[in-house]
């Protein structure tokens, strides 16, 4: 009666990000729930290798080359899979990236980037796949945060400052769309095995303070991000709005 509320099918996604890494897995995951997903990123080749995963579990996949950060690429994308699928139900924010510049040496362009890549296309994103979200009278959005959102972290002022405006900018989405069917959510991971993480934490010293503050005692695995995701956007999680869920092996209750 009630397990059947997690499956997604008939449901059309759209991730950002979705090429590799934190965006890669809900993605495949979503399809195995039973969604079509649309898969937006800049590389090519990348979104072809997942699209190739998600056909092969018997879904629809389609693969958009956009710039994340232009709102008529963005508009573009959100038209595409509209004309192709016929709606967009769910939406993950996910693009995102980090410059690990000291406070003192971060450059304009530095923040701009940061700013750009990891805020503003949320925002686009949400704001133009929620108004086809409006016309349908439901949606499901999930914005990837971060841990560095939450609590501070000695490098990356600006990826904070995106991650944390991002977790208030779930709750105000929240409240404006709740009456159109809108739910609007977060997650924010910790360190997890990804492309982007791959060259920190082989370095040993690194990985032990970072396990180090994780009650679990290990880094995240990427597939544990899926059910996570997959609960926020299915109707499992219907009276669930304006969180975001720390999928972070305990770190952000540590305490010294």
């Amino acid at each position: 009666m009630y397990l059947p509320s997690f499956q997604l099918g008939q449901k059309v996604a759209l991730v950002t990000g979705a090429g590799r890494g934190i965006g890669k897995a809900p993605a495949i995951g979503l399809a195995e729930a039973g969604a079509d997903v649309a898969l937006i990123a800049r590389t090519q080749n990348d979104l072809e290798q997942v699209a190739k995963e998600i056909r092969a579990l018997g879904r629809q996949a389609y693969p958009i080359v956009a710039d994340v950060t232009v709102r008529e690429q963005v508009e573009g994308a959100v038209r595409q899979v509209v004309e192709s699928a016929g709606r967009v139900d769910i939406l993950i924010n996910n693009a995102g990236m980090n410059i690990r510049s000291q406070a003192l040496a971060v450059t304009d362009e530095e923040w701009d980037q940061i700013m750009q890549t990891n805020l503003k296309s949320a925002f686009l994103f949400a704001q133009v796949a929620g108004r086809q979200m409006k016309e349908q009278g439901y949606g499901r959005i999930v914005n990837i945060a971060s841990v560095a959102g939450q609590v501070a972290l000695r490098t990356g002022v600006v990826y904070a400052a995106t991650k944390a405006a991002m977790i208030q900018m779930t709750k105000v989405l929240a409240l404006e769309w709740g009456k159109y069917g809108i739910n609007v959510n977060g997650i924010g991971p910790w360190y997890f095995k990804t492309p982007l993480t791959e060259k920190l934490l082989a370095d040993p010293v690194y990985l032990g303070e970072i396990v180090a503050r994780t009650p679990l005692g290990r880094v995240g695995e990427l597939e544990e991000l899926v059910g996570p995701a997959v609960f926020l956007v299915s109707d499992a999680a219907n009276y669930v709005t304006g969180q975001t869920l720390f999928v972070d092996g305990g770190m952000t209750i540590y305490g010294f």
